[in-house]
C-alpha cells in the first residue's frame, strides 16, 4: 500500500495544490482555461510528438489490446445512456451527454502521470497507442450520436462533417501524425525543433496536474449527484473490468500492456466530458458531477486498481 500512495500521492498531492490555490485565490480562476489550453494544444502535442519519433509500432499497435480497452469504453457509454434513458427518464440528447461521461478517460491530465510512476517510461509508448485514436474516436462517436439523437440536431452529412473537421484540427491528433511522419521518413529533426519540442513535453505533467485541480473548482455537487455516481462507478469500475477481461483472460496479452490497458481505463471522467455537454446544452449538471465524483473516487478506485494488478499479474 504504501508502494501505491508513493505512485499517485504526488500525482493528487499537485491536483489538491492547483484546486486550494484557485479556491484561496492564489492563482487567478481566469489562468485555469489558459492552462490547460497549453498543456492539450502546444505541450502534449509536442510530447506525443517526440514519443512517435523512436516508438516502436508493432509493439504498441496491437489490435487486441486496443480493442480491450475500447470495448469497455463502449460499453460503459451503452449502459450509462440505457440507465439514463429509461432509468432516470432522460431526453435522448441528454442521455447521450451521460453517456458520453462515463466513457471519456482522462488519459493526459491524470493518466500519463500516473501511468509514468507506476510503470516508468517503458510503458508510455502502450499508453500513446491508446491516447492516439482517444479523443478523435470517441468525440467523432459523441457528436454523431447526439446529432442523430437530439430532436433539434443537424442533418446527418453536416455532423459527419463537423466531426471530421474537429478530428482533422486535433492538436494532439497533429502532433502523433507529425510524429510518425518524421519516423517514417527518417529524417534528423533541425536541434532547434528537436530541442523545443523536448522542452514543451517537460511541461505537460505538473501544468496538466495543477491546471486538472485549478479547473475543478467549478463544479459543484448539485442534485444530480445520484446519476453522476452512477457514470462514475461505470467509468472507475465497469471500464476498466472489461479491459481486463479482454486483455488478460480473452486474449492473453502481455502483463505490461494488461496493467496499461486496465489502469488507463480506471482513470477518471476527462473535462472534454464537460465540454462536450456544454457544447451541446445537454446534461451539463450530471457531466459536471462525474469530472468532480470520479476525480475524487479516483484517488481510492485507482489504489484499488494498481493493488489488484500487482497481486494478479
Amino acid at each position: 500500500m504504501l508502494a501505491v500512495l508513493e505512485v499517485i500521492g504526488p500525482v493528487f498531492a499537485l491536483v489538491a495544490l492547483g484546486y486550494f490555490s484557485v479556491h484561496r485565490g492564489l492563482f487567478p480562476t481566469s489562468g485555469v482555461g489558459g492552462l490547460i489550453a497549453f498543456v492539450n494544444n502546444f505541450a502534449t502535442p509536442c510530447l506525443l510528438f517526440q514519443a512517435m519519433l523512436n516508438i516502436d509500432f508493432g509493439a504498441a499497435f496491437k489490435v487486441t489490446y486496443i480493442f480491450s480497452f475500447y470495448a469497455g469504453a463502449f460499453s460503459a457509454f451503452l449502459i450509462s445512456y440505457m440507465i439514463a434513458r429509461f432509468a432516470f427518464k432522460r431526453p435522448p440528447g441528454q442521455s447521450v451527454a451521460v453517456g458520453f461521461s462515463a466513457y471519456f478517460t482522462n488519459t493526459v491530465l491524470l493518466g500519463l502521470p500516473i501511468i509514468q510512476r507506476a510503470y516508468g517510461d517503458e510503458a508510455l509508448p502502450s499508453l500513446y497507442a491508446i491516447i492516439g485514436f482517444h479523443a478523435p474516436l470517441l468525440m467523432s462517436f459523441g457528436m454523431l450520436a447526439m446529432e442523430f439523437s437530439r430532436r433539434d440536431g443537424a442533418p446527418m452529412g453536416q455532423a459527419a462533417v463537423q466531426s471530421l473537421s474537429r478530428v482533422i484540427r486535433n492538436p494532439l491528433l497533429i502532433g502523433i501524425s507529425l510524429g510518425i511522419i518524421a519516423n517514417f521518413s527518417g529524417i534528423t529533426l533541425p536541434t532547434v525543433i528537436d530541442d523545443a519540442t523536448k522542452m514543451l513535453a517537460t511541461a505537460v505533467l505538473p501544468a496538466a496536474l495543477f491546471g486538472l485541480g485549478g479547473a475543478l473548482n467549478q463544479y459543484k455537487l448539485r442534485e444530480s449527484v445520484g446519476a453522476a455516481l452512477i457514470s462514475s462507478s461505470l467509468k472507475l469500475v465497469l471500464h476498466p473490468m472489461i479491459a481486463l477481461i479482454l486483455s488478460h483472460y480473452v486474449f492473453g496479452l502481455d502483463p505490461a500492456l494488461v496493467r496499461v490497458a486496465v489502469l488507463t481505463a480506471a482513470m477518471p471522467a476527462g473535462l472534454n466530458v464537460y465540454i462536450f455537454a456544454t457544447l451541446y446544452d445537454r446534461a451539463t449538471d450530471i457531466a459536471a458531477n462525474t469530472v468532480l465524483c470520479s476525480t475524487v473516487l479516483g484517488v481510492v478506485s485507482i489504489s484499488g486498481w494498481l493493488l489488484f494488478l500487482e497481486a494478479l499479474l
